[in-house]
């Protein structure tokens, strides 16, 4: 009795856990307003265009959209346990940041608020796409490229893809922006899909569990 116990016990070991199949799990958006559709119509926001655009493109996915408008890095990290265990996303796109910077904070706060997003989110077996911000020009050469090094630095240590700046075409478009000179209006947001689609598609393509083939 004892042999026949072993034995299934070793077998039992073998047995590989089963993990979220990246190809079908959900799109977990962790965001600020950028991506909550701020002052437009939820359906004109780009996260709402993604889901549309999935589909067609990948019909057994789905977008969960937690982002918050005035959301910073360390709202995000206090959020990001208890959205994986919910929602058991196989990506994440991490697009925070902003309102850290806006407030002139030290980047080192929100870099390491975001490399500890990053890092949950990989312990949890799914794939990251980050997403960066720039901030207006008032602030400074010296923090504005302080910002983009963070992202660019985050992308390279935890080898995530990266979108260099959300609001690439869009922000210095007066016909594009909102009053505010901050936010995209409804007809920015199908170009701030296009910003992101690439480096998306590209996960959203991928076989396997997410944390390998």
């Amino acid at each position: 009795m004892f042999r026949i116990f072993l034995v299934i016990l070793l077998v039992s070991l073998q047995v590989p856990v089963a993990r979220a199949d990246v190809s079908t799990a959900p799109i977990l958006i962790l965001g600020d307003s950028l991506s909550a559709a701020y002052r437009i119509p939820p359906q004109s926001g780009w996260v709402n265009l993604l889901q549309k655009r999935l589909q067609s493109a990948h019909p057994a996915r789905s977008v969960v959209n937690a982002s918050i408008s005035g959301e910073t890095t360390a709202g995000g990290l206090a959020r990001i346990n208890e959205l994986l265990v919910e929602h058991k996303p196989g990506i994440v796109v991490v697009e925070l940041g902003a309102n850290d910077a806006l407030r002139g904070l030290p980047l080192a706060t929100p870099r390491e608020n975001l490399a500890r997003i990053i890092s949950l989110v990989q312990k949890a077996d799914a794939r990251v796409l980050l997403i960066g911000i720039e901030i207006p020009i008032n602030y400074g050469p010296q923090y504005r490229d302080g910002l983009r090094d963070m992202y660019r630095d985050l992308g390279a240590e935890f080898n995530v893809p990266l979108v260099p700046f959300l609001l690439e075409g869009v922000a210095l478009d007066d016909n594009l922006m909102q009053a505010d000179g901050l936010h995209p209006t409804a007809a920015a947001q199908p170009r701030v899909l296009e910003n992101v689609w690439p480096e998306l598609e590209k996960l959203a393509g991928k076989r396997g569990v997410a944390s390998g083939e």
